[in-house]
């Protein structure tokens, strides 16, 4: 006998619950298209065409017609494109262009969407994990560097001078007249290069545990033509660089650690004293019930569950996850040796807290 069947049950319930099953079935697919359209450049094509046919985006991309016109399909019925069946042209709105392309910047939802495809590669792998335990290592992950590298872009990039660095008073005028800054997890380079591009007396050193993020920097850098900055594959949680630096950056990076509590002591320990320690995450609770209202809960856990938790616990690594939380950071970084820890938030940016702590 079945206890969790109920001959009660409320079947208008049930039917608005099939309607939302359904609304995700068509948004999944949809992301999917949107990540397309993104890699194949047909958003920044069509924002400069007037209502055109799918020959003509086709031609103007340098696609196959075959293949655009399934995806103008999709894109049509998705509520992306609008339609006009009596010419058959297909036409993108300034309004939505302002948000699926790379003009856009970091309003380019388009870029977000390539996650999905990228976390979708390792399912089965994930799946495993939740059978035997373990994790899945970044080098699993198909595309990650570069997709990494585009969404860091957006994020922090796009916001580093006019939003982001201005929350540490006095900041900009220290950089201007020559410090040292260390951005650990720094992927592949892109805010480093631009601040040591900005702030030509300052020195700034890049630390990553991934070869291949240290290589992508390394040629960026030389391709943007500064020579102040400087990379190096190093694990954060043994830098053994006391007193070293006056700034240290962490964007999106202290929740995928292995070893964060270490990270975070060995970062205090290497600012010296009225150095600054600038940490971006993830804006969530530590509590699942206050992120049930979060506009991006449910991308929080699937990025957390698919990426960011189980790169860290297969480095037998503490797994704190994408939404280890406001209240869990705040612990952690006085743990670690921080006081007066500063959480501030930008108009903005719906997805990050930024913390914000000098060395005492």
């Amino acid at each position: 006998m079945c206890n969790n069947c109920n001959l009660n049950i409320d079947a208008e319930r049930t039917d608005e619950f099939g309607q939302k099953l359904l609304q995700i079935v068509n948004n999944s697919a949809i992301s999917l298209m949107l990540s397309l359209g993104h890699r194949a450049r047909l958003f920044d094509i069509m924002s400069e065409m007037e209502h055109a046919t799918s020959e003509q985006i086709a031609e103007q991309a340098g696609l196959n017609e075959r293949y655009v016109r399934e995806w103008l399909g999709a894109m049509v019925t998705g509520g992306i494109v609008e339609y006009d069946p009596v010419l058959k042209t297909y036409f993108l709105p300034a309004e939505h262009a302002a948000l699926l392309t790379r003009a856009a910047g970091s309003n380019n939802f388009a870029t977000t969407m390539q996650w999905f495809s990228v976390l979708g590669t390792v399912e089965d792998k994930i799946l495993n994990c939740f059978e035997e335990g373990g994790g899945v290592p970044y080098s699993d992950f198909a595309r990650f560097h570069e997709v990494m590298a585009e969404d860091s872009y957006n994020s922090v990039v796009c916001g580093l001078f006019e939003h982001i660095l201005p929350l540490v008073p006095g900041l900009e005028d220290k950089l201007k007249a020559g410090i040292d800054a260390l951005d650990i997890g720094c992927g592949s380079g892109l805010a480093l290069i631009e601040m040591a591009a900005m702030y030509p007396k300052s020195r700034f050193t890049g630390f990553d545990i991934s070869e291949e993020s240290i290589g992508r920097a390394k040629k960026f850098a030389v391709k943007r033509g500064v020579s102040n900055v400087t990379f190096q594959v190093q694990d954060v949680s043994q830098m053994n660089a006391a007193n070293t630096f006056d700034l240290i950056t962490a964007f999106d990076v202290i929740h995928d650690q292995a070893k964060p509590d270490q990270v975070l002591r060995e970062v205090n320990a290497a600012l010296k004293p009225g150095g600054t320690f600038l940490m971006q995450d993830i804006a969530a609770s530590s509590n699942v019930e206050e992120n049930i209202d979060n506009p991006l809960g449910p991308m929080f856990y699937t990025i957390s569950t698919m990426h960011c938790m189980t790169v860290s616990l297969a480095q037998d690594g503490a797994g704190l996850g994408t939404c280890w939380g406001k209240e869990l950071a705040c612990q952690m970084l006085e743990e670690a040796g921080f006081n007066n820890i500063d959480v501030q938030e930008l108009p903005h940016d719906i997805m990050n807290y930024f913390y914000v702590m000098t060395k005492m």
